[in-house]
């Protein structure tokens, strides 16, 4: 068995980017201190998401640098590898992205957001490519939003190359008087909690999706099995940092290593 303390910053939207700092660093000392060794925060945390009713000031790549910067530094100081969303500057625009950050401060390099949601296409622009990152005996892919509700090859292609996590960064707020759950899995709840569960099932992996805190969200900080039962969860719209320990051994990735592409 070779056991891993995973967290999910399940955190309120920042006030305003500079906020989004310091709760990202109150957050990675905090788990830190739980003896977590990787951190993930919610989609495009840093300086917020832009879009369903939030409006951060525009892009300033000066200011995501100095906030890279100052959170990879209170990662080094606590030795705890980070999953940052956030955004930045690509050639065509904007792009939603995340930063993955090791466990000595240093960067290891971003996974953008290739898949956007229809609703995104004015705001930010595709990615390209995608990644797997390695922190100890961890190696993880991530898929954002969208990416992982949707398309489960994001997941899949990740699995295949030896992912025993895949991070799932969203935002997923309440809608009018939609449906507020309180227990994971409920008949009435959003379909994105089966998708989590079909993503970790069809790949024999574990999933752990970070959101947002807030009043009535359909989702929360969660983390599912390979075998595709729930594993633990965050109570709906408190913030904290969740805490979840995984066995990374039972991370096969058997059933994506047997995928074949289907000819139509």
């Amino acid at each position: 068995m070779t056991t891993l303390r995973l967290a999910l910053a399940n955190l309120r939207y920042p006030a305003s980017p500079e906020e989004s700092i310091t709760l990202a660093v109150d957050a990675i000392r905090e788990a830190a201190a739980r003896r977590a060794e990787v951190i993930c925060f919610p989609e495009c945390f840093v300086p917020g998401y832009r879009g369903l009713g939030h409006t951060p000031p525009p892009p300033d790549s000066a200011f995501l640098e100095n906030a890279w910067t100052t959170i990879a530094s209170a990662a080094g100081a606590a030795q705890i590898a980070v999953v940052l969303g956030t955004e930045r500057f690509v050639n065509d625009g904007v792009v939603i992205s995340t930063l993955v950050i090791n466990r000595d401060g240093t960067r290891a390099g971003f996974q953008d957001k290739v898949q956007l949601d229809p609703s995104e296409g004015g705001t930010y622009v595709h990615g390209t490519g995608r990644h797997v990152f390695t922190t100890g005996a961890l190696t993880f892919g991530i898929a954002i939003c969208h990416e992982g509700w949707r398309y489960p090859e994001t997941v899949r292609w990740a699995a295949r190359r030896g992912a025993q996590v895949v991070f799932i960064p969203h935002l997923h707020q309440a809608e009018g008087d939609s449906h507020r759950p309180t227990t994971f899995g409920e008949q009435a709840n959003s379909f994105h909690e089966k998708a989590l569960l079909c993503r970790a099932a069809e790949n024999t992996v574990y999933i752990a999706a970070a959101n947002y805190a807030s009043e009535g969200t359909p989702t929360t900080a969660t983390v599912i099995n390979p075998d595709g039962t729930l594993h633990s969860y965050q109570p709906y719209g408190v913030e904290g940092v969740f805490i979840a320990e995984i066995d990374l051994s039972a991370a096969t990735g058997l059933l994506a290593s047997r995928y074949r592409p289907i000819d139509l």
